[in-house]
């Protein structure tokens, strides 16, 4: 393939290679030269034209293939328009003679369809050039259009398009011409070929007036019948067009069009009057129309009003947001009346269709087009709709004049107008959510009176609708759920005689309760008992009164399965009620049963049987949203109630023989209950009723019942269908924006889904409008998923007789009645099959497999192709269930054998697709030979050209094998590849089916192939090619799912290969389809799939080439040539790809959709947004924040502004209102807005972990003055600014993530100072915005969420330290201080609008956040007086409030920490916090706040020393506990201050325990900080620390939790606090000893003195027991941490070399040092705080002095003992000298010897040999070559015993170093503090000692003047020592010269040596005074010493 790529073609290469390998050549270098040309030098390409255009006439005219000749003629005309253009005009000419010639063999077809390709193409780029050609070529195309096939048509149709493009306003003579073609071409019999005509049409309109004018009408009309029989991609094109006609209609977008200024409001009548005629009568004409009238019947078909709906939606889209906001009371009236119309509604059926279109239309308009203040303005109109409507309504049944059948229609009428007027209300403020707030507070809108109203509407699908609406107002505003119940509840109560309000309030209540589950913060529990006392009322009187019997039955259960939906933790405590209620339903035994069946009337037993029905419904709730309370004890109690349900199902057809149809509904919906709840169950609970059940599921499913209706294939068949299959059935089951709508086509003649088929409905969880099947649907799908249940656990007889059976019954029947039975019976045995596989059951007997077998082949057999998969499905499963490789060959062959035999269509594709499927659950294929065989059929038959079905199915099934086979399939590769690209190229673009299963299989081949394809060898590059043109193929399909496809391969294929994808080329393809995206409000692009496609890819591309991906965005936004304006185009422009993803976000409802864009946004900001992208990412968010309108005046006066001058908006734009803001975006959605929020925390943690300099002010702006970098603290304004607007939005989503954001602020940035002022920090400035943002949060209406968070902000922002003038600290202390008051006020004066719950997550908030103010002010003792100590004054008026509340929170946890079995300690009406109800509930919030709680009500003990203080807040109304602990101060009701301080003690203590005995995971490192320092100030009072210390069994029990902290928890900080608490322990217990002597000496008690250890624990011999000796319980711990630290200690590791894992010496780290030296501090009992480098040695040291100078030594009963053991701990230190072990250095040994010779007792250190071995030790470390070792040997030497030492030891050799001369005047300073510290008898020989060694170190003056440096200094310094010692000493002085002539002589040639040096250097400073004479001495003796 690269000899391909060269300008000219290679046609040496070319003919070197095959035929097949030919084509795929030629369109190789084809799409080489597509790339060339446009980056060639015209010089060049005008060299080669003629050479070029020869060549690509040659393949011209050698029959190209489809993919082929588009390249071709895109080649040949660019070649034309860069070079030459003027031979261009013999080129026409030479293709128009190929279109005139008479050549009909096959090889000229596609030479013709190639010259009609290139006369568009060439037209297209040279337009007006060609102008003198065109009117031949269009003669000679319309005249090849009335001899074409369906391909010829659809190339010219391709074809006139592009003429039409290119030649513009040029070709106007002819466009009438063009016109009266391409309409007949719209009804057409190729759906391809409509899709063309709608396109031809579409160009034509933008310079044909007369379309959108006088034409308008036909072209309408045509549209109407282009829908009959069409498919969803003719539907989305031909309303496409017709949507622009009628909008250029509307609003003309040529400046000449007549009346332009006058005919807006006429114009929009006649267009929605057109619209509405083809909605209701098609396009039949009037004949048609007539005679539908007269018969009162309506053949308009569906595919025809769900094409118009489309074409609503681009109608009002093409006119953009401006035009519908100003529009939109007079469209919803046009749109209304054809709601309301008796054609549209003239069957359940068509009502339906009808109501769902009106509901798309509006959907899709308003909640896509509009932005938030608009939608609030729109659903005043609706309301005011709902009003009118209302209205008309009370007022015809008001009027007696008004006969009945009048009223009837008009309350039919009304219905229809209400549901979409409140489904879309609903829908619009769910959407808004909280922002929606102002709409309930409107009294000119009275929204909730409206919709209330609305609940005594006479039809029931109205009222339902309004209960569903009120349910989505509590949803979106939850603090108005608890009000409507209220509200609801009262007017029930009060029209409880009227059926109408019984069951429109009875709705709307169980509408409430179910949005319950959907409301985090819930409702109050007291409305769930409200709730059941009225739904047992409602039970209970429902036989009173006849009229109204049905009505308060089924709201009674309503309610009650409503009520079920708040989760176990309320029913849980109705459970009893409702289990009676459900047995006083149903009989109390079977034969009371049988007796009911001989009474009552027609009447009753439809009040039986909805009673009974809504018992089902209930069980069935409880078994989905309570499961776990489903426990035997309760279903032992449903027994009999159930075995009636059941026993009741044969006695059905009894009755409908008795009353004829007037129960048949209700025994329907029976029968649906009876199903849903034994489908819940597990089967053994209803083993007995087995034969019973499922007979009567065998004649549901294959009764008469069954005959005579559709069946709804969409909602039977594909649960069970495998999901790659689906495809297959056709793409309207595939994800598309118009699924809605699609869905109707499949809808059963029974009607579509709605409200009113089941109202129970109203209880599912879901946001979107529930839309139940009607009953019979609803039955058979429920019938369904029974059988497979019950099927397994009947005889085996049984079934395989139910099974033959099935088979008859399908035998005996014919045409449509047969495939609805099959359709039902088919999928009931693919229902036990996929049950049977999930659970690895079996399907029984051999004799099952015949029959089932032959159900299976028969719907392969059908001609539905949904059923046709289904059986595919179906034989996979019984293969799998089967478990026989026996029958598995079988089925295969069967396969093959029907392959061979089969002619039909149907048949072929189904056995294909069986054979691809039939491995897929039994762990692929592994048999080589049976791969070869199935791939051999499957390529046979996927090139059957004469049925594109077959190929289809056959491509698709060859798919399944490549996945299927793994790497087996990697030697068929090859060939795979080869006709997958042969294909492409062949198959035309009139069956997209047959290209999407290409794609499929190329997907699949490349997931084969996987990583082989980075390779480089020639076969491997041969397929990597063949993929990328398989794959430029399909990109250029005019078909999205095709488009789809090929972007899924190139995904994959960059997985796996990424150098060989261009981004280049694939980078701006999928821009451009996202821009195109953007015309139509994504209406263009109806396919889902290939938006997500598109998406997932840029997810791929941004993780590894994010940059790149960026720039080409940009870059083909700038190079795209002049286009319709759309926003997205100028978005990329402005902010790039980023900013168009922001704006797909806002646009797109799908769910997975949104998270794959949200993950592209992270990705590409993780990549980018800490480089220098920074700022463009700041600002992006930003701007996304601010596009809002949200009603502030600054935007209402803008939006004024622009509806005042409409004409400045352009009509081609989609979406023409530019931000309000200023910004690049419009209007955003709340949900957006929260994801920049997101985003933006995101940006700061990800930079948290990059540059230090982002939060580092200083640096950040040194850096930024030589480098481009730009840092996070630099934008520091912006990120306060976004913060402090999302807190003050009106959305409470958006609220919560402004207030986390500014958490995260003050967090990461209350630290920095501010350089241009010191003493300041960086967030200063900003504490205005801080407290404007909090204030919103503190208000009576806040949510409870809302303030909890802000509490939490508010202590961040108090403890960070930020604000230090008392003033400004005073207004957010302020917040806390009203916030506390609310607390005091308790539940009584809280208002009841949220669940218990969320009070105690409110008031848990508060009190944590002042914990954690106490706290932080406590630990932080430097702050200044108008700062931390002034906020302490204003803390501590609290303190007593505070105090009480903290312990009243403590011991609600502590209670609530309790295990199971203790829950009945837990009091009956709850805590001081929570209500016995919601203790599931708040057990979270106690278990998030406890911790600071806990540490600040140590705090506050310490403070206090536990000293109780009488004086109670006068201003505490709430009572603290039921126990009274707030009252009394009392935890356990004790009134004695002893008793009281011990049970705070004990809770605390009790607390601290509990959890430190088991935490749960890292995260709650802050809580076990918390214990520690709580249990440190509790051990700082002596009260509790005598406690602690006297209860020896609680002091173990600490350290035993401690030991296991030690163990578990690596956090260095917490090991220091554990050891700093085990010294406190130890203090304690060393407190109470002494306590307990100085008791019995002050008593004088001799017995009491006998029995008191003297020595603490162990007594006389030391005996430890572990677990109650706190001694060994310190001495674990400790050792534990010397063990872990210095593992040389331990005797299992004395071996172990002292290198750590890298070779290097073992070392300590500065937190190991502290962590040891801790240790060691515990081990000597000394309580100080050691923090230099050498501080594990010093505290040794010190520990050692403490053992030595223990008392033990000096007492009589151990000093022998104590004194061996000192002797030991001495001869091991002599050992380490020689061990080499050591790793200490000698000094520190030699220190430690010291310490011994002077501390310890003398019998210890004098005994021999250690004597002697101190002597050595000092000895040999004087004659160390180490200074420092040597200097700290004398100063020991000195200090032990320097008299012993002989004179020549002293002197040693003089200093050479500087280290050398330290050490020997250490070692001088220490004997002068030796002889300082000597007695005065002593001092005389000490300083004959030191005098000798000072004369030593003299210099006489001709050494003097040669020494080194050092023995200079030390010359000096032993003179100025000798004058010193000698003034004063004079008499040891003047005796030592005297008897030592040698020394007196020495310091007198010292003393002359020095006179002369400094004569030398007075000299040469001043040679003046040297000439005057002989100086003086400077240093004269004072004294005479000779």
């Amino acid at each position: 393939m690269e000899r391909a790529h060269s300008l000219l073609l290679d046609e040496e290469a070319c003919n070197q290679v095959g035929k097949h390998q030919k084509a795929e050549f030629i369109l190789e270098w084809l799409n080489h030269l597509k790339r060339l040309l446009p980056a060639t030098d015209r010089v060049d390409i005008r060299q080669n034209q003629r050479c070029l255009v020869d060549q690509l006439w040659e393949i011209l005219i050698n029959s190209p293939s489809r993919p082929t000749r588009w390249v071709l003629a895109h080649c040949l005309a660019v070649l034309y328009r860069l070079g030459d253009p003027i031979p261009s005009s013999l080129m026409v000419e030479r293709c128009n003679n190929i279109i005139r010639s008479k050549d009909d063999s096959p090889s000229a077809l596609p030479t013709r369809l190639a010259a009609i390709a290139c006369l568009g193409t060439l037209y297209e780029q040279l337009g007006r050039m060609l102008i003198g050609c065109f009117k031949d070529t269009l003669a000679c195309l319309l005249k090849a259009m009335k001899s074409a096939e369906s391909q010829g048509r659809y190339e010219i149709m391709l074809s006139m398009e592009r003429i039409l493009r290119g030649l513009g306003v040029s070709a106007v003579s002819c466009h009438r011409d063009i016109y009266k073609v391409v309409r007949a071409c719209l009804t057409d019999r190729s759906m391809a070929v409509r899709c063309a005509a709608a396109k031809v049409l579409l160009e034509l309109q933008r310079e044909a007036a007369f379309l959108w004018t006088s034409e308008l009408e036909n072209v309408a009309t045509v549209c109407f019948r282009a829908f009959e029989g069409s498919n969803y991609n003719v539907r989305v094109s031909v309303s496409k067009l017709l949507g622009i006609l009628l909008a250029a209609a509307v609003e003309p977008q040529q400046p000449t069009a007549p009346r332009q200024g006058a005919r807006s409001q006429g114009s929009l009548e006649e267009v929605m009057e057109l619209l509405s005629g083809g909605f209701l009568r098609g396009g039949g004409g009037f004949l048609r129309a007539s005679g539908d009238m007269l018969k009162g019947t309506s053949s308009v078909s569906k595919d025809v009003r769900i094409g118009v709906t489309q074409a609503y939606v681009v109608f009002v889209s093409t006119l953009g947001s401006s035009w519908l906001e100003a529009n939109f009371p007079a469209f919803l009236s046009l749109l209304m009346e054809l709601a309301s119309h008796v054609r549209a509604t003239q069957t359940p059926a068509d009502a339906a269709v009808t109501r769902r279109c009106v509901s798309f239309i509006l959907r899709s308009t308003l909640g896509s087009l509009l932005g938030e203040k608009a939608q609030i303005n729109v659903v005043k109109q609706l309301c005011l709709a709902v009003a009118t409507q209302k209205r008309a309504v009370d007022a015809a049944l008001t009027d007696g004049n008004v006969e009945t059948k009048v009223l009837s229609a008009d309350v039919s009428a009304s219905q229809h107008v209400l549901v979409c007027c409140l489904l879309e209300m609903g829908a619009l403020v769910q959407g808004l959510g909280s922002t929606a707030a102002p709409l309930l507070t409107d009294t000119t809108t009275a929204l909730l009176d409206t919709v209330i109203s609305v609940l005594l509407h006479p039809a029931i699908l109205a009222r339902l609708a309004a209960a569903w609406c009120l349910r989505c107002v509590a949803m979106a505003m939850p603090s108005h759920c608890s009000l409507l119940l209220d509200r609801c509840i009262e007017r029930l109560v009060a029209l409880k005689s009227s059926p109408d309000a019984v069951a429109g309030y009875g709705a709307a209540i169980a509408a409430l309760m179910a949005a319950v589950q959907h409301c985090p913060l819930g409702i109050p529990h007291t409305k769930d008992k409200m709730v059941l006392d009225l739904a047992e009322d409602l039970l209970r009187s429902a036989s009173q009164n006849s009229q109204i019997s049905l009505q308060r039955t089924q709201a009674g259960w309503l309610l009650i399965s409503s009520l079920i939906t708040l989760g176990p933790a309320v029913v849980e405590h109705h459970l009893p009620r409702l289990i009676l209620l459900w047995r006083c339903v149903f009989p109390a035994s079977l034969r009371e049963q049988e007796m009911e069946l001989q009474r009552g009337d027609y009447f009753t037993w439809q009040v039986t049987l909805e009673g009974r029905a809504g018992a089902l419904s209930a069980m069935k709730s409880l078994l989905q949203h309570c499961r776990d309370l489903v426990t035997d004890d309760v279903i032992s109690r449903l027994l009999t109630p159930l075995a009636c349900a059941v026993a009741l199902l044969t006695k059905l057809p009894a009755l409908f023989r008795s009353y004829g149809t007037s129960v048949k509904s209700w025994s329907i919906v029976y029968r649906l209950r009876v199903y849903e709840l034994l489908a819940l169950l597990p089967p053994q609970t209803y083993q007995e009723s087995f034969g019973l059940v499922m007979n009567q599921l065998v004649s549901d499913l294959s009764g008469q019942d069954n005959l005579n209706q559709t069946c709804s294939e969409l909602s039977l068949l594909p649960p069970l269908c495998h999901r790659d299959d689906l495809p297959l059935a056709g793409p309207a089951l595939h994800d598309t924006d118009h699924r809605y709508i699609e869905e109707q086509l499949h809808s059963s003649s029974v009607g579509g889904g709605s409200l009113d088929n089941d109202p129970f409905s109203l209880c599912e969880r879901g946001y979107e409008a529930p839309a139940p099947l009607p009953s019979p649907v609803a039955l058979a799908t429920a019938s369904i998923h029974l059988f497979g249940a019950v099927f397994p656990h009947i005889i085996s007889a049984q079934r395989v007789k139910i099974l033959e059976q099935f088979v008859e019954t399908v035998s005996q029947l014919k045409g449509q009645r047969q495939q609805t039975i099959q359709t039902h019976l088919c999928a009931a045995l693919c229902s036990l099959l996929k049950h049977q596989g999930s659970n690895r059951g079996s399907l029984g007997p051999e004799e099952i497999r015949p029959p089932a077998l032959s159900l299976l082949s028969g719907a392969l057999e059908s001609t539905s192709p949904l059923l046709r998969c289904l059986a595919a499905e179906g034989l996979a499963r019984l293969v799998q269930v089967v478990g026989d490789p026996g029958f598995t060959v079988s089925i295969s062959l069967l396969c093959f054998d029907r392959l061979k035999t089969a002619r039909d269509a149907a048949s072929r594709s189904s056995y294909a697709l069986a054979l691809g499927a039939l491995y897929r659950y039994t762990g692929g294929i592994s048999s080589p030979q049976h791969l070869s065989t199935c791939l051999g059929v499957l390529f046979t038959l996927s090139q059957d050209s004469t049925s594109p079905e077959v190929q289809t199915w056959s491509l698709h099934s060859l798919s399944l094998v490549v996945d299927l086979s793994g790497s087996l399939y990697r030697t068929h590769a090859e060939p795979s590849f080869t006709l997958v690209l042969r294909l492409l190229l062949s198959t035309p673009p009139t069956h997209p089916e047959v290209h999407y299963s290409l794609g499929r299989c190329l997907h699949c081949l490349i997931t084969c192939l996987g990583p082989d394809l980075q390779g480089n060898g020639t076969a491997v590059s041969d397929l990597r090619s063949s993929c990328l043109v398989a794959c430029g193929v399909m990109q250029d399909s005019p078909d999205c799912l095709v488009q789809a496809g090929a972007i899924s391969c190139l995904q994959q294929l960059h997985m796996f290969s990424p150098p060989h994808v261009n981004l280049t080329s694939l980078v701006p393809a999928l821009c451009e389809i996202l821009l195109d995206y953007s015309v139509l409000a994504n209406l263009c692009s109806s396919f889902l799939s290939l938006r997500r496609a598109v998406v997932a890819c840029l997810r791929q591309l941004v993780q590894r080439e994010v940059l790149e991906v960026s720039e080409h965005a940009v870059t083909l936004v700038k190079e795209l040539p002049r286009r319709d304006n759309t926003q997205l185009d100028v978005t990329i422009k402005e902010v790039g790809l980023e900013g168009a993803l922001f704006i797909l976000l806002d646009r797109e409802s799908d769910f997975s959709l949104r998270k794959d864009i949200q993950e592209t946004l992270v990705h590409m900001m993780a990549a980018s947004a800490t480089s220098n992208k920074l700022a463009h990412w700041l600002k992006l968010c930003k701007d996304v924040l601010s596009a809002t309108t949200d009603g502030r005046a600054p935007l209402e006066s803008k939006q004024e502004d622009e509806d005042a001058d409409p004409g400045k908006d352009d009509d081609s734009s989609a979406f023409r209102a530019r931000s309000e803001s200023g910004g690049p975006f419009t209007a955003l959605r709340s949900a957006t807005r929260c994801f920049a929020m997101e985003c933006v925390c995101r940006i700061i943690a990800q930079c948290e972990t990059t540059d230090p300099a982002h939060f580092d002010m200083s640096l950040a702006q040194e850096r930024r003055l030589h480098e481009s970098t730009d840092f996070l603290v630099l934008h520091l304004g912006d990120l306060v600014r976004m913060a402090f607007m999302a807190a003050t939005d009106h959305s409470d989503e958006l609220r919560l993530a402004g207030l986390q954001t500014l958490l995260v602020i003050i967090r990461q940035f209350s630290a920095i100072p501010e350089p241009e002022f010191p003493g300041h920090v960086i967030l200063e400035q900003y504490q205005a915005n801080v407290g404007a943002a909090l204030r919103p949060a503190f208000t009576s209406d806040a949510p409870p969420d809302i303030t909890a968070k802000a509490c939490q902000v508010c202590s961040a922002w108090i403890v960070s330290g930020v604000v230090s003038d008392l003033r400004d600290l005073r207004r957010v202390h302020q917040l806390l201080v009203s916030s506390l008051a609310k607390v005091q006020s308790g539940r009584e004066a809280s208002s009841q609008l949220y669940n218990e719950a969320a009070a105690t997550m409110e008031t848990l908030a508060v009190l944590k956040a002042w914990a954690e103010v106490i706290s932080s002010l406590a630990s932080d003792s430097s702050g200044s007086e108008s700062g931390g100590a002034g906020l302490l004054k204003l803390v501590q008026s609290e303190l007593s409030t505070l105090s009480r509340l903290w312990l009243a929170a403590l011991q609600d946890y502590a209670l609530l920490t309790l295990p199971q079995e203790y829950s009945s300690q837990l009091p009956a009406t709850g805590g001081s916090f929570y209500t016995a109800e919601t203790v599931s509930q708040a057990r979270r919030h106690y278990t998030s706040s406890w911790a600071p709680i806990l540490h600040a009500t140590s705090l506050w003990l310490h403070n206090t020393g536990f000293v109780i203080s009488d004086e109670a807040p006068a201003n505490l109304s709430r009572p603290a506990t039921p126990t009274s602990m707030g009252n009394r101060s009392s935890v356990g009701g004790s009134s004695s201050p002893e008793d009281i301080n011990t049970d705070r003690l004990h809770l605390i203590l009790g607390i601290s325990v509990e959890f430190l005995c088991s935490p749960h995971s890292e995260d709650q490192m802050e809580n076990i900080t918390s214990c520690l320092r709580a249990l440190q100030v509790l051990l700082d009072v002596s009260w509790p620390r005598a406690k602690i210390g006297n209860d020896q069994a609680l002091s173990v029990e600490l350290l035993s939790v401690l030991h296991r902290l030690m163990l578990t928890r690596e956090s260095i900080s917490v090991q220091l606090a554990v050891l700093d608490l085990l010294q406190r322990i130890v203090a304690a217990a060393h407190e109470h000893i002494r306590e307990k002597r100085h008791s019995a000496e002050v008593d004088d008690g001799a017995a009491e003195k006998e029995t008191l250890p003297e020595f603490g624990e162990g007594r006389d011999t030391g005996g430890l027991v572990p677990g109650h000796s706190l001694v060994f319980g310190a001495l674990e711990l400790c050792l534990c941490v010397l063990v872990r630290k210095i593992p040389q200690l331990s005797p299992k590791l004395a071996g172990t070399s002292p290198t750590g894992p890298g070779g290097s010496a073992w070392t300590l780290t500065d937190s190991d040092c502290r962590l040891v030296a801790s240790a060691l501090c515990v081990l000597s009992e000394l309580p100080i705080s050691i923090l230099s480098t050498h501080v594990v040695i010093q505290a040794a040291i010190q520990a050692l002095k403490s053992v030595l100078t223990s008392p033990m030594s000096r007492q009589e009963k151990c000093r022998g003992s104590w004194n061996l053991l000192l002797q030991s701990a001495l001869n091991t230190l002599l050992t380490f000298w020689d061990s080499g072990i050591c790793v200490v250095d000698q000094v520190s040994l030699l220190t430690a010897l010291t310490v011994f010779l002077l501390s310890a007792c003398p019998d210890v250190c004098t005994t021999e040999p250690l004597h002697k071995l101190c002597l050595q030790r000092f000895t040999t470390s004087m004659d160390s070559k180490d200074p420092l070792v040597t200097s700290e040997s004398i100063v020991q030497v000195i200090s032990a015993y320097i008299c012993l030492l002989p004179p020549q030891k002293v002197e040693r050799s003089r200093p050479k170093t500087p280290q050398e001369l330290l050490g020997v005047l250490e070692a001088i300073r220490a004997m002068e503090a030796l002889i300082q510290a000597a007695d005065e008898s002593q001092r005389p020989q000490l300083v004959a000692v030191l005098l000798p060694l000072l004369i030593s170190f003299l210099l006489d003056e001709n050494a003097l003047s040669s020494a080194p440096l050092p023995s200079r200094s030390l010359h000096d310094s032993a003179l100025k020592d000798l004058m010193r010692f000698g003034s004063q000493h004079p008499a040891v002085f003047r005796s030592l010269i005297t008897t030592s002539p040698h020394l007196k002589s020495r310091l007198q040639a010292a003393i002359k040596g020095n006179q002369e040096s400094l004569n030398v250097k007075a000299s040469s400073v001043n040679p003046a005074a040297h000439s005057t004479g002989k100086s003086s001495p400077s240093i004269t003796l004072k004294t005479k010493f000779l």
